[in-house]
């Protein structure tokens, strides 16, 4: 064999390993026996030390070595991402990589009951431990370097702190100015009554399908938090219910499929190589919020989905088609990021962003984070946060570690902007399918210019590839100042 075609044997390996990993972190969200926490975090503390071992193996090194820099793009690009791989695994100790998944495992059911209570104090000691071992990965990682940039790249390699803070900058002035304008005038009521979850899940199943989630390679379950786990033929989502809001359910899961459709749609050919996966959160993203905003929130599909929703629940709150799409656009005062409209969203992202680059700094001790949320929120949206559930306890990701993760919602807003620019000019009758219930003209554009690539390309190089234009963040800011201010001029 030739050291490529051995690397790639013993990367398969290890990829079928982290898969196994993968699934026990869904199992822990969605049907793992409570008393089993502390188990499971030494189940994924095994986990961890094998695959990092795998990972850092010097044997990896010789291949690479000798494999060179590949005779193709697809050789190229795994090669690429095995070197990217080995080099950060070597930087970073076994028993350092093994005490984190322990501890995030652990701190994720910390995390969960701490919610329930409403008790940050009682999750503060976990947290503080979390932060802390994360620093002491940066500081593996890039020895005297910007920490905050070394965690972000395991999420979007090749975007620093410094990208971010001035795409960042000339988000937030527009936004602000979208949202008061939007304040000025009065929004539709909420929908109002009582909706069956079990007939949430049957019609939530029907979107799944229509947006081209394949089911016999994937299931629907729920969890706290939804996410979206896996890749290839075993991609898994989950959702969550609330008999007096269907629409947290319904688009819950349009944006988990639209991360499920994208590791589906990747090249079989690649499974379980390097490539085999999305290239990155920021892309990922991209794909979840086109689903759940440009396609899933747009007027056509909002007329077809209005009446599915009658059929499902008899009469409704809403009159018409039109009041039913500003019902699911209205722009109103909320706490919780993954329930915010489309103008504020990226204003909760972008706080949560300041505060994490605080806390890996070290400018922000954790047992202050909570008064600092409330600050801030206050500061940000008028309003005063009045339990942690609503507030600092709301989030899963940096119960696990994620820290880096949170700008790359806002990222993969502004591919999506960019991304619908493009499919828009393709699909001229966009709309006229939307209406009928049939986003897969769009669908079938992503998969083909975005989503079968895998990680052949890098983040923003995929976009760029896709859409014939570098990424900025000029197509998302004026799609929902089209959008938003239609509402307003038609009030």
């Amino acid at each position: 064999m030739s050291a490529y075609n051995e690397l790639m044997a013993f990367s398969r390996e290890t990829n079928a390993l982290a898969a196994v990993a993968g699934r026990l972190g869904w199992d822990q969200e969605t049907v793992m026996p409570r008393g089993a926490a502390a188990q499971r975090s030494d189940e994924m503390s095994a986990m961890e030390g094998i695959l990092h071992a795998r990972r850092c193996d010097p044997r990896v090194g010789d291949w690479l070595a000798d494999a060179g820099v590949g005779s193709d793009p697809v050789e190229a690009a795994n090669l690429r991402l095995l070197k990217r791989d080995f080099d950060r695994a070597s930087k970073v100790p076994a028993a350092l990589s093994q005490r984190l998944a322990r501890v995030t495992s652990l701190a994720q059911g910390e995390w969960a009951a701490a919610r329930a209570a409403d008790d940050f104090a009682a999750f503060a000691p976990r947290l503080a431990e979390v932060v802390d071992l994360k620093r002491q990965e940066a500081a593996a990682l890039v020895p005297g370097g910007v920490a905050y940039d070394a965690l972000l790249a395991d999420y979007e390699p090749g975007v620093t702190a410094a990208d971010l803070d001035q795409m960042f900058g000339a988000l937030r002035p527009r936004l602000v100015a979208l949202r008061d304008q939007a304040f000025g005038i009065e929004q539709p009521p909420a929908i109002t009554g009582e909706f069956s979850e079990q007939a949430q899940m049957v019609l939530g199943s029907e979107l799944a399908r229509v947006f081209g989630y394949d089911l016999n390679r994937g299931r629907i379950d729920k969890a706290v938090h939804p996410f979206s786990s896996g890749s290839g033929v075993d991609v898994r989502i989950t959702t969550r219910t609330d008999p007096a809001d269907p629409f947290n359910c319904f688009y819950s899961t349009i944006h988990e499929v639209g991360h499920a459709c994208y590791e589906q749609a990747v090249d079989l050919d690649y499974l379980l190589t390097p490539i085999g996966r999305g290239t990155s959160m920021g892309v990922h993203e991209s794909q979840s919020r086109t689903y759940e905003n440009q396609l899933g929130r747009s007027r056509a599909f909002c007329g077809w989905l209005y009446g599915r929703m009658k059929d499902e629940f008899g009469p409704l709150s809403i009159r018409n088609e039109d009041e039913f799409y500003r019902t699911v656009n209205r722009v109103g005062p909320g706490f919780i990021r993954t329930e915010a409209d489309e103008v504020q969203y990226n204003l909760h992202v972008l706080m949560r962003y300041d505060l994490e680059k605080a806390m890996i700094s070290g400018a922000l001790d954790v047992r202050d984070l909570e008064d600092a949320w409330n600050t801030r929120f206050r500061a940000d949206f008028g309003r005063a946060v009045p339990k942690a559930s609503l507030g600092v306890l709301q989030d899963v990701h940096w119960s696990v570690g994620l820290f880096g993760y949170f700008p790359t919602y806002s990222l993969g807003n502004v591919y999506a902007g960019c991304l619908f620019k493009a499919l828009k000019d393709d699909i001229p009758a966009l709309d006229a399918h939307l209406s009928a219930g049939d986003p897969s003209p769009a669908t079938a554009w992503l998969a083909e210019r975005v989503q079968r690539h895998g990680a052949l390309r890098d983040g923003r190089e995929t976009i760029e590839h896709a859409t014939g234009a570098a990424p900025s963040e000029g197509p998302l800011l004026d799609y929902l100042e089209a959008k938003f201010g239609e509402m307003a001029a038609s009030d």
